[in-house]
């Protein structure tokens, strides 16, 4: 069995400022709440959340939501495909919509958010709905900003590696392919 690595805190954030956490916290509910008033779908929650952190490089972020996501119900193979979703089948206009939306707000810097890319979402969802994404989507590039910069949060490793099951393929006397 291999041993994995330990990330050094950088920074307690919450315990040397506490009252920014706390404002976090409540930037979190009220988003939340925006999420709820316009109906926004708990998987698209969480896709939107593991996509950004994806794309943050936040770790402790794309370990939570991902198990979040699989608490909900959300397929173990569409969560293992939202960092491809646009060579993905799996995915609705709607939920395309919002992960092409979700990286080009990650991104600002470089998108600038496209009129293209707002005319898509905005075909996709009603005014109130794209104020909650808006909402949900700057939430959690905060969350991991302070999580990329501090380490403050460590993701926890539960349960094992799935088990591999045998190939029909190995068993027919088939050689298998060749990974990529």
């Amino acid at each position: 069995m291999s041993t994995t690595l330990s990330v050094p805190v950088r920074l307690d954030i919450d315990a040397l400022c506490p009252g920014f956490s706390r404002a976090m916290v409540r930037l979190d509910a009220a988003a939340t709440g925006e999420l709820d008033s316009a109906e926004i779908e708990g998987p698209l929650r969480q896709l939107v959340r593991i996509r950004a952190s994806q794309l943050n490089g936040c770790a402790y972020c794309v370990d939570l939501h991902t198990k979040d996501a699989l608490e909900e119900g959300e397929s173990f193979g569409r969560l293992a495909a939202v960092s491809v979703w646009r060579e993905s089948p799996f995915f609705t206009q709607r939920e395309r919509s919002a992960l092409s939306l979700t990286e080009s707000i990650t991104r600002a810097a470089d998108t600038h958010v496209a009129d293209e890319e707002w005319s898509t979402a905005a075909t996709d969802f009603l005014p109130t709905e794209l104020g909650a994404l808006v909402a949900l989507i700057v939430t959690i590039n905060a969350w991991n900003s302070i999580g990329v910069t501090t380490r403050a949060w460590t993701p926890v490793l539960v349960g094992s590696v799935l088990p591999v099951e045998t190939n029909p393929v190995e068993t027919a006397g088939v050689a298998e392919p060749e990974p990529c």
